[in-house]
C-alpha cells in the first residue's frame, strides 16, 4: 500500500501600513486609491528573504467589522461596492530572487455609467509554497499510514479603493474613557463614528496635559481606517507614560489625523479631564 501525504495550508493574511511586510515580501505602498483623473498606479515590491519566492496576485473581497478585523466576504455588505471589476493588474505571477525588486501595475477602467460613491477590493499577494513534504526519512515512514503535514500560506493584502463622483466624509470621536487595568497600566477606550458615503483613514494620537506641565504624547496608532460598510469603528489604545506613573490630575485629547501629500489635516478629536 502506498503513503498518503495530506498537505493542508494554513492562510495567514496580513493588514496594510505604509511600506508593509510579511512573509519576506515588502510592498509599498500598501494602499490605493483612484480620486480624480488617476488611472494608473505603480507598487514596488522586494523580497527581503534569503530564498527565491513565487507569488500570484489576486483580488479577494473583505468586510470590516466595528473593532477593525477583517472577514472574506463574496456578496458586498451594506455601504459596500466593490472595486476589482474596474481593476486589471498586470503581471499577475512574479517571481523574485532574495533582494530582487519588482514593479506591479495598477490599471482603473474608468466608466461612465459608475455611480457615485466609493468602490473596494483588497490586492491579494498570495505565497507559493512547494508542496512536496520536507525532512521526511522515506525510510522510517509507515507506508500505510496517513501522514499530514501542516504547512502555512503566507499572504498579505493591501485595499484598492476607487472613489466615483461626488464622495464626502465626516467624522466624530465619542464615548471616550479611561480603563485602568493595574496602577501604570491605561487603556483609552473611543469610538470613531464616520457620516458620508467614503471611507475614512488616518492616525490617532493622544497627548496629555497636567494640570501643571505642558502636553507630551501618550498613545498613538498609525493607519487607522474606518470603511463604508460600518458607521462607526471601537478604538482601543494603550496609553505610554513615559513617567512610569499613573495619568491623573490633567486632561487627555484624542485625535484623529489625515496626512496626505505632506498636508495634515485633523478629521475630528476629542478631550476628558482626568483625576
Amino acid at each position: 500500500m502506498k503513503k498518503t501525504f495530506l498537505l493542508i495550508l494554513l492562510p495567514l493574511v496580513g493588514l496594510n501600513f505604509n511600506s508593509f511586510a510579511q512573509g519576506d515580501l515588502i510592498i509599498s505602498p500598501s494602499r490605493v486609491v483612484f480620486d480624480g483623473k488617476k488611472q494608473t498606479e505603480e507598487l514596488n515590491l522586494v523580497n527581503n528573504g534569503k530564498d527565491t519566492a513565487i507569488y500570484t496576485i489576486s483580488f479577494v473581497q473583505k468586510v470590516m467589522k466595528e473593532d477593525g478585523s477583517f472577514e472574506n466576504i463574496e456578496k458586498p455588505d451594506s455601504g459596500q461596492n466593490f472595486a476589482d471589476i474596474y481593476l486589471r493588474v498586470f503581471p499577475r505571477i512574479i517571481k523574485l530572487a532574495p533582494g530582487e525588486p519588482q514593479v506591479i501595475k495598477i490599471q482603473y477602467d474608468r466608466r461612465k455609467d459608475m455611480m457615485a460613491g466609493e468602490y473596494r477590493s483588497h490586492l491579494y499577494f498570495r505565497a507559493e509554497k512547494n508542496n512536496t513534504p520536507i525532512g521526511l526519512d522515506k525510510a522510517a515512514v509507515d507506508p500505510t499510514k496517513l501522514i499530514v503535514q501542516l504547512e502555512p500560506v503566507y499572504g498579505i493584502t493591501i485595499p484598492v479603493i476607487i472613489r466615483s463622483g461626488i464622495v464626502t466624509a465626516t467624522s466624530t470621536i465619542s464615548n471616550v474613557k479611561m480603563l485602568n487595568l493595574q496602577d501604570t497600566i491605561q487603556n483609552l477606550h473611543f469610538i470613531i463614528n464616520r457620516v458620508g458615503n467614503a471611507s475614512l483613514f488616518g492616525d490617532i494620537e493622544i497627548e496629555f496635559t497636567p494640570k501643571l506641565g505642558k502636553p507630551y504624547s501618550v498613545g498613538e496608532m498609525n493607519g487607522v481606517g474606518v470603511y463604508t460598510n460600518i458607521n462607526k469603528r471601537i478604538m482601543v489604545v494603550k496609553l505610554n507614560n513615559k513617567s512610569g506613573k499613573k495619568l491623573q490630575n490633567g486632561k487627555l485629547k484624542v485625535q484623529y489625523i489625515s496626512r496626505k501629500d505632506n498636508k495634515q489635516v485633523i478629521l475630528s478629536q476629542s478631550e476628558i479631564e482626568i483625576n
